[in-house]
């Protein structure tokens, strides 16, 4: 869409919305039926599993100025059908897992879970060296 950067060596699965005005980093894999929102940014190394949701607006419906996408940073894991809300960061290295509720900051390298989602330290078979 419109005013959307998307790097090199990203991938984009069937059916995903893509809205405009955001970015999207090298090297991310965004699986089938993704929505990505207005004002949304992705860093390199991403990866988005099937059905998960962003999104932009916390009190629906508000104008244009006020829409605010998460950020996910580089190397970050988003599990399959994961809701995150707007303006939620996700950090370097950190994952959320399948069908999570992301309410809050996730730190670098911590992993949340649950409906809403309770940050908890990386298990040690998902830590990435």
């Amino acid at each position: 869409r419109e005013k959307t950067v998307i790097g090199d060596g990203t991938a984009i699965g069937t059916a995903s919305v893509i809205e405009g005005y955001g970015s999207i980093g090298s090297g991310v894999r965004i699986q089938s039926m993704v929505f990505v929102p207005t004002n949304t940014e992705i860093r390199d190394r991403v990866f988005i599993g099937p059905g998960a949701v962003l999104t932009n607006d916390r009190y629906p419906p508000a104008g244009k100025p006020e829409l605010r996408g998460p950020v996910l940073e580089e190397g970050a894991v988003i599990g399959a059908r994961a809701v995150i809300l707007p303006g939620v960061r996700v950090g370097e290295g950190a994952a959320v897992a399948a069908a999570a509720v992301v309410t809050r900051d996730v730190p670098a390298g911590k992993m949340a879970v649950g409906m809403p989602a309770r940050v908890r330290e990386m298990p040690k078979e998902m830590v990435r060296e």
